[in-house]
């Protein structure tokens, strides 16, 4: 039997049925590719758009924030410092004489009193007696002068007539002067008995504050006893500010301080009038001694902090809210030239009201954050906006 394979033109059947196959499947590929292509383009320009569309968003999106230029202020350079209160002039006040038994006290802490006036009296019987016998000793020595002269005068008298020699005579004056001589010296007594006396009241040296009292009546005391009172002379206090070393150099008697006693806000203008020529060579600290007139708010004993002003100087102020403080120190926020906020560490100055001081970190032409420093971070974009330094 004959089998013969249809032909289509030249070729099999089956060769034409792959061929277009071959063709449909190429198209295919193709029109692929093209949509392929048209979605990543598509998905690029969307891509790109959403991008500029996003931008201005973020740009609007920045926190405004105010700045300042604070340039440069005079300021007082100040030392700050703490350290006791005590009296300019300290007066021990004891007992000068022999002492004995207390029979008044007349002051109480706190009194003013005089130069010479009497703190308290000891009992002084004794001294009394001997007193009016030293002045009646006296008496008598007045009454044998007076009747040498009166012999010697009688004496003089006769010698023109021949009934006393010259010899009479020199010895009645020697007799006349010894009895001078005698009251003198019973004079002398009377006058250092009662001098003794006198200093068993126990008197102020000079005038002044009261500041303690250690005696009370009936007590014994004498020139070994401790001392019995503790004055201010003129009432003048002072503070003995502890200053270190390099401060201690800045210095000079004159400056001028401000005082507040710990447990009270008042505050005192002193002025320093001596600079320790010596430093504690194991706190490395002097003194510097600060003159403060009487005020009953000042008491010896206690303790106070002082700023001392060393002199004057240029530098930045800012407001306080412009300065953050962390555990690196002190430091501010500065706008740079790219809208971008940057650290900047200081070293800050005196406090005041009208505001703080920079002493090192800033030359005063910069863009400063004037707040909400503590809502930003370095490299942060912002939108500045100028304040009024202060």
């Amino acid at each position: 039997m004959n089998y013969e394979t249809p032909l289509v033109g030249d070729a099999p059947a089956n060769v034409l049925d792959d061929r277009d196959g071959r063709a449909i499947w190429r198209r295919k590929l193709a029109i692929g590719a093209v949509v392929a292509i048209l979605l990543i383009a598509a998905a690029t320009w969307i891509s790109m758009h959403r991008k500029g569309a996003q931008a201005p968003a973020a740009s609007a999106q920045a926190p405004v924030v105010t700045v300042i230029s604070p340039g440069l202020s005079t300021v007082a350079h100040t030392v700050s410092a703490t350290g006791s209160l005590a009296a300019r002039v300290e007066m021990p006040v004891g007992v000068v004489g022999e002492g004995g038994a207390v029979t008044r006290v007349l002051v109480q802490p706190g009194d003013w009193v005089r130069a010479g006036q009497v703190l308290a009296t000891v009992e002084r019987s004794v001294q009394t007696e001997q007193i009016r016998s030293l002045a009646a000793q006296v008496e008598v020595a007045r009454a044998d002068a007076k009747l040498a002269q009166a012999q010697l005068d009688r004496a003089r008298a006769l010698v023109s007539r021949g009934f006393i020699s010259q010899a009479d005579i020199d010895q009645r004056t020697a007799t006349r002067d010894a009895a001078n001589a005698r009251v003198n010296v019973a004079v002398a007594q009377l006058a250092e008995q009662r001098a003794r006396t006198g200093r068993l009241d126990i008197r102020a040296p000079a005038a002044g504050l009261v500041l303690t009292r250690a005696v009370e009546p009936g007590q014994i005391v004498g020139s070994g006893s401790a001392v019995l009172f503790r004055m201010a002379k003129g009432g003048e206090m002072e503070m003995l500010a502890q200053v270190s070393e390099g401060d201690l150099a800045a210095l000079r008697p004159g400056n001028g301080a401000t005082v507040t006693p710990v447990g009270g806000t008042a505050q005192f203008a002193g002025r320093v009038w001596q600079v320790s020529p010596v430093v504690d060579n194991q706190t490395r600290q002097g003194i510097a001694r600060i003159a403060i007139p009487y005020n009953p708010a000042i008491r010896p004993g206690g303790f106070a902090s002082a700023a001392i002003v060393s002199g004057t100087g240029s530098a930045p102020m800012l407001p306080e809210s412009a300065v953050q403080s962390d555990e690196k120190g002190n430091y501010v926020y500065i706008v740079n030239g790219r809208n971008e906020v940057q650290r900047r560490d200081v070293r800050i100055g005196q406090v005041t009201d009208a505001g703080v001081s920079i002493l090192n970190g800033l030359k005063g032409n910069e863009r400063i954050v004037a707040s909400a420093g503590a809502f930003l971070t370095p490299g942060q974009k912002v939108k500045p906006e100028a304040g009024k330094s202060k």
